[in-house]
């Protein structure tokens, strides 16, 4: 199993509930892909700048090919990416 948990953070407050939305809408999309085992998306109650991707793939592979499908490349790389700062964590699950 391959996991990341990737932390992000809305530069602009005002745009905190259109990152939402649109990451929603690319973990809907990542779960049908191959090899996803579990993608989720949170937003901190601490934080509200914050979301959190918490992600588990069948093998690295099956995650390189997720970058190259429709979730990463319509939706996270053009709209998401410039809105936030980026934090990915690849983890050990122990």
């Amino acid at each position: 199993m391959f996991a990341i948990n990737v932390i992000l953070t809305v530069k602009d407050s005002s745009q905190v509930e259109k990152v939402g939305q649109l990451l929603s809408e690319a973990a809907r999309l990542s779960r049908n892909e191959p090899g996803c085992q579990l993608f989720e998306v949170c937003h901190s109650q601490n934080d509200p700048n914050i979301y959190m991707l918490i992600e588990r793939w069948e093998t690295k592979e099956s995650w390189e090919v997720h970058k190259t499908a429709e979730a990463f490349t319509t939706i996270y790389q053009p709209q998401v990416l410039p809105l936030v700062e980026r934090t990915p964590h690849f983890c050990d699950i122990l």
